[in-house]
């Protein structure tokens, strides 16, 4: 069995190995590299191996799952900058945003009723406004979270005009896992950011692209993303010790 230091320097490598493809498929693109944010998934994953990707200079991490999250997050460095990516119901709301306070995003709000969960309690417990993406169900799949895209514009109302305490930042999907499907939802994403930033009355560079994973995410970025999820192409497949409640 590879030691702990053994797998931490391969987390360390993969890292590497992904900052360079997203150079690259943003150069292919004609973009610069530093406008996308590489969010490092690390649902399952230990401790000890976040910190040798954070020791690698990596800062920005992705989460799933409230209860990993809030055990996590005072074992490391404050100056992480968490990203929550995962279906969120409005009982974890309070013990997701006083459990971690470098919490810099929820990434799936995908109805009213969080949104207006996360800004009640934002306001509760006095903290800074918090960014959110809403997660648009692009692929039509009913496993799948998210607003529709056809709703998509008046959810971002609410959250912009209803709830002071959120800072829309952009939109979010998962898309399908079939490969050959993806440019489709990733078109579609874009088009909803045109509607919403035409009723918002706000420029398109003002709301972010959080689309593109581990096996899709150069893609991505030629289609537009500012913000890729990278899961198992960094810490390898994920460990499902027991059965993960939100």
């Amino acid at each position: 069995m590879a030691s702990s230091a053994a797998i931490d320097g391969v987390a360390a490598a993969a890292l590497r190995s992904v900052m360079q493809r997203v150079q690259l498929a943003a150069q292919k693109s004609g973009r610069v590299a530093h406008e996308i944010r590489v969010v490092a998934v690390s649902k399952t994953k230990p401790v000890s191996v976040l910190r040798q990707v954070y020791d690698a200079g990596h800062r920005c991490f992705g989460e799933n799952y409230v209860q990993e999250l809030v055990e996590k997050a005072p074992q490391l460095p404050e100056d992480i900058e968490w990203h929550f990516i995962g279906n969120l119901q409005s009982n974890k709301v309070k013990p997701l945003l006083t459990g971690v306070p470098n919490l810099a995003m929820v990434e799936s709000v995908d109805d009213e009723k969080i949104a207006n969960r996360l800004d009640n309690v934002v306001a509760s417990i006095g903290r800074k406004p918090l960014k959110v993406f809403l997660q648009v169900n692009t692929s039509g799949e009913e496993s799948k979270s998210g607003v529709e895209p056809s709703g998509c514009v008046e959810l971002a109302k609410h959250v912009s005009l209803g709830c002071p305490n959120l800072e829309f930042c952009g939109l979010m999907t998962i898309g399908m896992l079939d490969y050959t499907s993806t440019p489709e939802n990733f078109k579609t994403l874009a088009n909803c950011r045109t509607e919403v930033c035409k009723a918002l009355g706000i420029p398109e560079e003002q709301c972010e692209l959080s689309m593109g994973m581990s096996a899709d995410f150069e893609l991505a970025i030629e289609l537009g993303s500012t913000n890729v999820r990278i899961g198992s192409t960094i810490f390898g497949a994920r460990e499902y010790p027991k059965k993960q409640s939100n």
